[in-house]
């Protein structure tokens, strides 16, 4: 088996780019992580959606459970004459036809609400996160196609530039957009270039050990390679998330629906230990790819706390994790609506408040 991996890597070495430094704008935009922004007293599993950018620029900040009324947290995007008021809104109207521009007709993940009188079905509480990726794609688009720079810029999202949450071909049209807004920016004299940075990664994981051996990126200065595709393919337990235009359009194969960047391996740091990044460059420009991991390069070499990882990206997790004061607001709220239910029974309330919520933690003490 190992000797399979350092064959599948072997080639690599010999592809492998130094990576030259360029100096730009670099932006980066971090959804809240629901996993990091947990309330301590949440009967109702309250989610925060909010998404900020490097520079603390918020563009989305709702509230939504499981239990939330679809139709109602889909209303919130358009006014009362059905023009968008949101970045989601935005891009619903974009994908869909007049008529259909609801959240539950861009994924199949998001179920369509019961007809009036129709027996409620039991719903998954995962497509509150499924919601969350569609707010960070649909902001995501607004940054390309809207904003205007005062120089060229990469935008680095975080995770890869690959979805599955998409119905059908809708993805496909998504991408189209991002690429037209780019071109759309060249004739204001700006180059805006995507990229999507990974911590972890199955393909990576796999070849870690293979590339070590075969000495692939122990380099002593800041280097990267493209992950052919097949390789990609061997990784995934679902082979379409590795398929981009290229093999797509191959022997009449299915469309690609799932993929929007081209993966690299990249090392920002200049001694041969450092640590490397999966980074998906938005396909279109994957040719481009010395020119943007350079920009990045100038943003990454300054990363703290995390060494040679992109500083934008760093500071927009910062600037979107609530902690401290914004999170104790949050659960006062939550306790406040929970003691305006529980009426004659809100003392009870007041009794779980000083009883300790995970009593086993005493064991640490």
């Amino acid at each position: 088996m190992l000797d399979e991996l350092r064959d599948d890597v072997r080639p690599l070495k010999g592809q492998t780019r130094k990576i030259q430094p360029r100096s730009t704008t670099a932006i980066s935009l971090v959804g809240t992580d629901g996993g990091n922004n947990q309330i301590e007293f949440d009967p109702f599993m309250v989610q925060l959606v909010r998404v900020v950018d490097s520079s603390n620029n918020e563009y989305c900040l709702e509230v939504v459970t499981p239990t939330s009324e679809r139709v109602a947290v889909n209303a919130r995007h358009f006014d009362a004459a059905g023009a968008p008021r949101t970045a989601l809104g935005q891009m619903l109207m974009k994908l869909l036809p007049e008529g259909e521009r609801a959240i539950w007709n861009v994924t199949s993940m998001i179920p369509r609400p019961p007809e009036p009188g129709a027996k409620i079905a039991p719903i998954s509480p995962s497509w509150v996160q499924v919601y969350r990726e569609l707010t960070e794609w649909a902001v995501l688009l607004k940054l390309v196609s809207e904003l205007q720079y005062g120089s060229d810029t990469v935008i680095i999202a975080d995770g890869n530039l690959r979805s599955k949450v998409f119905k059908g071909e809708l993805f496909i049209k998504y991408r189209q957009l991002l690429a037209d807004a780019i071109e759309a920016q060249k004739k204001s004299k700006r180059n805006i270039y995507l990229a999507g940075v990974s911590k972890h990664s199955k393909v990576l994981q796999r070849y870690r050990l293979a590339m070590g051996i075969e000495g692939i990126l122990r380099t002593d200065y800041p280097a990267y390679v493209e992950v052919p595709r097949d390789l990609e393919e061997k990784s995934y337990v679902w082979g379409e998330y590795a398929r981009g235009d290229e093999e797509a359009g191959k022997l009449g194969g299915e469309a690609n629906k799932f993929v929007g960047g081209k993966m690299f391996f990249v090392k920002f740091g200049s001694r041969p230990h450092d640590p490397i990044w999966p980074i998906d460059i938005f396909i279109p420009q994957a040719k481009d790819a010395a020119t943007v991991l350079g920009y990045m390069l100038a943003d990454a070499i300054d990363g703290f706390p995390i060494p040679f990882y992109p500083q934008c990206l760093q500071k927009a997790h910062e600037n979107a994790a609530l902690v401290d004061f914004d999170m104790t607001i949050l659960q006062d709220e939550v306790i406040r609506s929970v003691r305006g239910i529980l009426a004659e029974h809100a003392g009870r309330l007041d009794e779980m408040s000083l009883q300790p919520n995970d009593p086993s933690s005493a064991r640490y003490r």
